[in-house]
């Protein structure tokens, strides 16, 4: 596997400043173009190195496969769909529970390697559906599925994550998804009834989640389909929060 090292100028520290502790992390990128994996990951490894870290980049999962992952301090994953060998998920799996962060948005971390159970459990959610417009209003484009909706912050939360975040709304994919009691739901969204869809009253899930597994963090942001939602800045916020928060 060919790691490629990122060499984005970062903003040089104040003079006085107290140089932050160097960390390391890998970005992990591909899968379903749809979601534009490098250009999404782009808009965050600058942050990322003005925070000190280095970072490698690679194309594929099978990068968890090699027992040096377990030295990093985060793993960026915006993989959507695809698969994973059992070599692979099994080394995410320890690398995490040793202390390696893992953090990703949207299908790039909730809709990956859907047929490996083990990798589900470790994220602790899965994608099923981003519910649509009225059929009338359909077209066959990504922009059936683009509703209004809020991502429900509770007003007292004090998680670093979300501490001082309002509730915020947003007009793109909702995303529906299963998730277990293991998850420290940060936040929420609430999917309402409609004529046009089978489900008879409204349904809440998580839209940020935590986890911990062994002597690591998960973070899991599900807005975040296009660049336009990713550069919110609600949505950006949180994602840059879970990548530090995540990191060991």
């Amino acid at each position: 596997m060919t790691l490629v090292r990122d060499e984005s100028p970062s903003e040089a520290p104040a003079a006085d400043a107290t140089p932050p502790t160097p960390r390391n992390a890998l970005v992990v990128r591909g899968g379903w173009e749809g979601h534009a994996p490098v250009e999404a990951t782009d808009l965050f490894i600058p942050f990322l190195t003005g925070q000190g870290f280095t970072v490698d980049v690679a194309g594929s999962p099978e990068v968890y496969a090699d027992p040096a992952l377990g030295d990093r301090d985060l793993v960026v994953q915006c993989f959507t769909m695809g698969t994973a060998s059992h070599e692979a998920v099994a080394g995410l799996r320890a690398a995490v529970a040793g202390g390696t962060g893992l953090m990703g948005w949207h299908g790039g971390i909730a809709d990956s390697f859907r047929a490996s159970a083990d990798y589900l459990q470790l994220i602790g959610g899965q994608f099923t559906c981003h519910p649509s417009k009225h059929p009338d209003a359909c077209h066959g484009g990504q922009e059936d599925n683009y509703l209004p909706y809020t991502v429900d912050i509770p007003a007292d939360a004090t998680h670093p994550v979300v501490a001082g975040l309002a509730s915020f709304p947003l007009e793109t994919e909702q995303y529906w998804v299963l998730t277990d009691a293991y998850c420290d739901v940060l936040a929420t969204t609430t999917h309402p009834t409609a004529p046009w869809h089978p489900w008879h009253r409204p349904v809440t899930v998580p839209a940020v989640w935590t986890r911990a597994w062994g002597h690591g963090r998960v973070c899991v942001v599900t807005p975040g389909h296009s660049l336009d939602v990713l550069l919110d800045p609600n949505v950006r916020t949180l994602i840059e929060r879970g990548l530090l928060w995540s990191s060991r």
